[in-house]
């Protein structure tokens, strides 16, 4: 086997799934920064969830609301979920693993609020709860997901927006995921934080 040859075809397949990707979620994608803007804007908060590689991308993310993306500007109220090991172990021990998320949205969520679910196959059932949990709780939904949306494509609301990747391999839909994390930060940003004057110095 050539190793060199298998590297470079996955470089080669990213890109493709990239450039697919660019085509098919730019407006979803636009849609879901324009939401997450708005909400912050009315003084709600994005929680996260996700499970192992979409648990780092849950932290991520909300890494860089709390923090900062690529401008100085003020902390954006961001929970990931997957990050309280006591609450995570207890609700696990005590109830069910099912319940990990779900459990937190009823303690943390308010109407209004944003939910970003986090499943490459879109069949993680603690994900699943979560979302019940949050249209329970009057929460908006984003769910990013891959494949063919699994059972989370089937439990949105019309209000709901999925960010599906158009690819079957775990590998290759995380690191569209993580794409897709960084265009919604750069889009919130731009939203809240830039005049037009600055948008179109730093787009040119």
């Amino acid at each position: 086997m050539n190793y060199i040859e298998r590297v470079k075809q996955h470089f080669n397949d990213s890109a493709q799934i990239k450039i697919l990707s660019a085509e098919v979620l730019s407006e979803v994608i636009v849609a879901a920064g324009n939401l997450i803007a708005q909400s912050f804007l009315a003084n709600n908060k994005i929680l996260i969830c996700g499970n192992g590689g979409s648990a780092a991308d849950a932290q991520h993310f909300s890494a860089e609301l709390v923090n900062r993306y690529e401008m100085e500007r003020p902390a954006l109220p961001a929970i990931a979920l997957t990050t309280d090991t006591s609450a995570l172990t207890s609700i696990g021990n005590d109830y069910s693993f099912n319940e990990i998320f779900s459990k937190q949205i009823k303690a943390l969520g308010q109407a209004g609020d944003i939910l970003f679910a986090i499943s490459t196959s879109g069949n993680s059932r603690n994900v699943v709860e979560a979302i019940h949990t949050a249209h329970d709780r009057k929460l908006f939904v984003i769910a990013l997901t891959g494949k063919d949306g699994g059972e989370i494509a089937s439990v949105l609301e019309p209000q709901d927006i999925e960010i599906r990747v158009p690819a079957n391999l775990t590998s290759r839909i995380q690191e569209i995921h993580l794409v897709v994390i960084h265009c919604l930060c750069d889009l919130i940003d731009r939203q809240l934080f830039c005049t037009q004057e600055q948008f179109e110095i730093t787009s040119a």
